[in-house]
């Protein structure tokens, strides 16, 4: 029997669990994509980090939704002011990231919905994401919501300077 997943904001004391939930999807999703020192470097303590600064100094144009099933976090979703020119006028999905034992359960399209929300109590009425160049999967998730490419660019990241697609939706009610 499968439980519900309920989704709700971060919290500090989520830090390590999302570390580490994020940690293992990149790794799946990127194995093929980036360098093997990449995967050294983003190790799960230097994730454990970012998102300690980032959900202990809270800003009012970024929120981060969690999905939980029985306690364990099983997706994470992340929306914050554009970062990049080839967003234009778009809030900017930072991270959607969904754990593959509930993959294909549609939790995906759920908290893009729920992002969409959030993108809209921000004020905006569009969103977009960079999605890395050769995520295949991911890219074919996002033509499937009705997402729509619009432009490139290249994530300086951390460490891993990834050419992205960028996928919008310019209309919102797509998502909600």
């Amino acid at each position: 029997m499968t439980t519900e997943i309920t989704i709700r904001p971060a919290r500090v004391d989520d830090v390590a669990d999302i570390a580490r939930l994020h940690r293992a999807i990149w790794c799946e999703t990127y194995r093929d994509l980036a360098p093997a020192d990449v995967y050294r470097a983003l190790d799960e303590d230097f994730r454990r980090v970012r998102w300690a600064d980032l959900l202990a100094n809270p800003r009012k144009d970024q929120h981060v939704l969690l999905a939980v099933q029985d306690e364990r976090l099983v997706g994470i979703g992340a929306i914050a002011a554009p970062s990049e020119p080839a967003f234009g006028h778009r809030c900017e999905i930072k991270s959607l990231y969904i754990d593959a034992s509930v993959k294909r359960q549609g939790l995906g399209r759920r908290l893009m919905h729920e992002l969409a929300l959030e993108v809209a109590s921000m004020g905006y009425s569009a969103v977009g994401l960079g999605v890395v160049v050769g995520n295949e999967p991911a890219i074919a998730f996002y033509r499937a919501l009705g997402g729509r490419p619009v432009g490139r660019y290249t994530d300086p990241g951390p460490i891993w300077r990834s050419d992205n697609l960028v996928f919008a939706w310019d209309d919102l009610s797509l998502l909600t």
